[in-house]
């Protein structure tokens, strides 16, 4: 690759991360809801969202390595290593999720809900808006 591509590859990464979780979260789980009960969309969802968590960890990582192996902006850097971090954070916490969901818990499944949904909505707001402070 030459150094153009290193460069931009970061900027593209930040697009298809927020691609995939505008699709996931915006269109597929809303969808769902609509044309399923609850009981059958769970199953669906629990094994869709840690995918996705852990795809845009993934991409997340290669973002970072690219910004350092061109030394790219501290920004980028920063957003790649945000996104790292709050994605492992959501991945992390699928467990106690499901298992407040599955004992009934509601108010511990919406306090872990609303965790992974904020930090979610943080990288796409991250990861959509920081190009123009390269």
């Amino acid at each position: 690759m030459d150094l153009t591509t290193l460069t931009v590859l970061p900027i593209f990464l930040s697009g298809v991360i927020v691609g995939m979780i505008v699709f996931h979260a915006g269109i597929i789980a809303p969808s769902l809801f609509k044309k399923f009960a609850a009981a059958e969309v769970g199953p669906f969802l629990r094994t869709v969202f840690p995918q996705l968590f852990l795809l845009v960890l993934g991409i997340g990582i290669c973002s970072l390595l690219v910004s350092f192996l061109n030394n790219g902006s501290m920004v980028g850097k920063i957003v790649s290593f945000i996104t790292v971090a709050l994605m492992g954070i959501c991945y992390a916490i699928i467990p106690a999720t499901n298992s407040a969901k599955d004992l009934g818990d509601e108010t511990a499944f919406k306090r872990l809900h609303r965790i992974s949904v904020i930090l979610t909505v943080t990288v796409l707001c991250l990861n959509s808006f920081w190009i123009p402070f390269v």
